[in-house]
């Protein structure tokens, strides 16, 4: 499901809400959401999961076309862990 597929869904469940409100609410959402990780914060939405910021040391990598080694540096990488729920439901377990 792509952005807009999910705006749309949220459009046609909630008919007392425009479409471009609905699009203003997901954007706002997905924007707290970057935001809070850009700080370094971790964002949990319970029963779904919690998003993170993990730090990768720099390190020494290699590359593959070459074989030469080259300097990777430190860099911060986004990290997702899927809640209890959303993990039960992916395995046919209904809670």
């Amino acid at each position: 499901m792509i952005r807009s597929e999910l705006i749309q869904k949220i459009a046609e469940e909630n008919t007392h809400l425009y479409q471009r409100d609905v699009e203003r609410i997901v954007n706002t959402i997905f924007d707290e959401i970057i935001e809070a990780m850009a700080r370094g914060d971790r964002v949990e939405l319970r029963g779904f999961g919690a998003f993170s910021v993990k730090k990768r040391d720099s390190r020494m990598g290699r590359n593959p076309r070459t074989g030469e080694a080259v300097h990777v540096e430190e860099k911060h990488v986004p990290f997702f862990k899927t809640g209890k729920l959303l993990r039960d439901r992916l395995n046919g377990k209904e809670s």
